[in-house]
């Protein structure tokens, strides 16, 4: 990696990960390593006014002190920047976290001696049109969501895939997942389980209304469209579980694979299908 010696450390705002991060400042100082720390926020509305924070784009790496959803908030903070992320994970295991909080230490100082490796994971470009205006232009890790409130009917969802009407989902929502999210709220709606390296974009249905509707996972090369007939109300667009927007059927949103991946850093000896044995509770052996 190149750029100045000064790391990121994006942290949870929870006791646990706030003086752990405190302690790896005051370690990372006497290593003669700069230090910018940010904390996560609440997620809120798109329409909220909120002073917005970017990484410097200068960082060495960053260190995500929390669960996978604060993963997910550094990995909006650090934007289309090449910089690296690390999470660490303080309780379970966490998809998105490559190690423990126990191991910290012993991690940092592997990559300080540049003792890993970066992968790369895709994420989607997602724009809501309205009109001729363009009111969001976000890119997400995990997932987009759509959901109807409590009380509103099935949503009806139009989805087309390269210009191709492919169909009406008549559905609670709609989950349109990355490989990355499809173990997050993509698998507790049914979803299979893709590996991150696999170059695909997931569209998964909640709750649809005819059975036979299943999860379909399309082309990483595909370009979507979705649209929301004109009876829709009470609609949330939701980008990472990060941000909402309420949208209804004078709103068009496209998606499709950025054009920049996120890299995330990978220490030797960390196992995808270990961590996913781990979170599923997956259980057997060889006999």
């Amino acid at each position: 990696m190149s750029g100045s010696r000064t790391v990121g450390l994006f942290v949870k705002n929870d006791a646990q990960a706030l003086q752990k991060a405190k302690e790896l400042e005051k370690w990372l100082t006497q290593q003669g390593i700069g230090v910018i720390r940010e904390e996560t926020c609440a997620p809120v509305l798109v329409n909220e006014c909120r002073e917005a924070t970017s990484a410097p784009e200068d960082l060495w790496c960053v260190f995500v002190l929390g669960g996978d959803g604060t993963f997910l908030s550094a990995a909006r903070w650090i934007g289309e920047h090449r910089i690296p992320l690390i999470g660490v994970k303080f309780g379970e295991i966490g998809f998105l976290a490559e190690t423990a909080e126990d191991d910290l230490f012993t991690v940092a100082k592997r990559i300080l001696t540049g003792d890993f490796t970066v992968e790369q994971r895709m994420r989607l470009r997602v724009k809501v049109q309205r009109g001729e205006k363009t009111v969001v232009s976000e890119t997400v890790l995990n997932d987009i969501v759509i959901n109807k409130g409590a009380l509103a009917r099935l949503a009806s969802i139009e989805t087309y895939i390269d210009d191709h009407y492919l169909t009406t989902f008549r559905a609670d929502g709609l989950i349109v997942a990355t490989p990355t999210g499809s173990t997050a709220y993509s698998l507790a709606a049914g979803g299979p389980v893709v590996h991150p390296r696999v170059p695909g974009i997931i569209i998964n249905p909640i709750c649809p209304f005819t059975l036979t509707v299943r999860p379909l996972v399309v082309p990483d090369s595909a370009r979507m469209m979705i649209k929301l007939e004109r009876e829709a109300s009470d609609i949330m667009l939701t980008f990472d579980g990060q941000q909402g927007l309420p949208i209804d059927h004078n709103d068009c949103i496209l998606l499709r694979k950025d054009s920049q991946p996120l890299n995330m850093i990978v220490v030797p000896g960390q196992q995808y299908f270990d961590v996913l044995k781990a979170k599923l509770r997956w259980s057997g052996g060889r006999g």
